[in-house]
């Protein structure tokens, strides 16, 4: 395991309300790492890491939900697979709606992750194959434009209603790309109370993690625009395409 030499520390000036989390998926046990010693959803355990104060991992034993499916731990049972179960749930009309959701599940193959690394930002110990932010909208908006900043990408949510944990946590790992989603939203996280409603998780896989920390620590967080009032704005766009067409005829 590679330990963490990324520097995370720009993440520190948001001065969030729940710290970032950083997640390792391993195939190897981890040294120097207690297992958790409790049973929780794959989703709770980001609570669980953002209150935490060393870091933990967790195996199959340990995920009380779904999230062993996804982390390919186990095989998916096959009534759960088939679709019934969403349709007992309330969350499907029938089952040929539920079982539609599995072409588009991310999952790890199985057996290639026995163990899932967990640590809060200030502990964090070891480089994070997916680091989650969770923020508020202003807070999600300068890092999502750090996504784009250098590189113009573009922002793409997506997920199903249910197995949010796919989405957030193998998705953007399997990927290469950043995914988020509304607290509130994700049929799992909602029924166990994870997160109030209404905040942003953002999933920033290890792919992307060294450009939005360089353009967090180069980018206005808070672009002039921002701050001015609407016919300030108005006054400020006009001279500036005034500018750039003059200058377009004096190059």
């Amino acid at each position: 395991m590679r330990l963490l030499q990324t520097d995370l520390s720009i993440f520190k000036k948001f001065n969030f309300e729940n710290p970032p989390v950083g997640i390792k998926f391993e195939f190897h046990k981890p040294k120097g790492i207690e297992q958790i010693d409790k049973d929780l959803a794959f989703c709770e355990m980001i609570k669980e890491a953002q209150g935490k104060e060393t870091p933990f991992y967790f195996t199959k034993q340990n995920e009380s939900c779904f999230g062993k499916i996804c982390l390919g731990m186990i095989d998916p049972p096959s009534i759960v697979e088939s679709g019934h179960l969403g349709v007992k749930l309330d969350i499907f009309q029938d089952a040929r709606a539920n079982n539609n959701i599995y072409q588009y599940i991310s999952k790890f193959e199985k057996g290639t992750v026995n163990y899932v690394l967990l640590s809060k930002l200030d502990k964090l110990t070891f480089e994070p194959d997916i680091l989650v932010v969770m923020a508020n909208t202003s807070q999600a908006e300068i890092i999502l434009r750090a996504m784009s900043y250098s590189t113009g990408e573009i922002w793409e949510s997506k997920k199903t209603g249910v197995l949010g944990c796919s989405w957030m946590f193998v998705y953007p790992y399997k990927s290469g790309k950043i995914n988020y989603t509304t607290t509130g939203l994700a049929f799992g996280m909602k029924v166990h109370n994870v997160f109030p409603e209404g905040w942003t998780l953002i999933s920033i896989p290890y792919q992307w993690i060294p450009t939005i920390t360089r353009n967090l620590q180069e980018m206005n967080w808070v672009p002039s625009s921002y701050t001015d009032t609407r016919e300030e704005y108005l006054q400020r766009e006009k001279r500036i395409l005034e500018e750039l067409e003059q200058e377009s005829r004096n190059p």
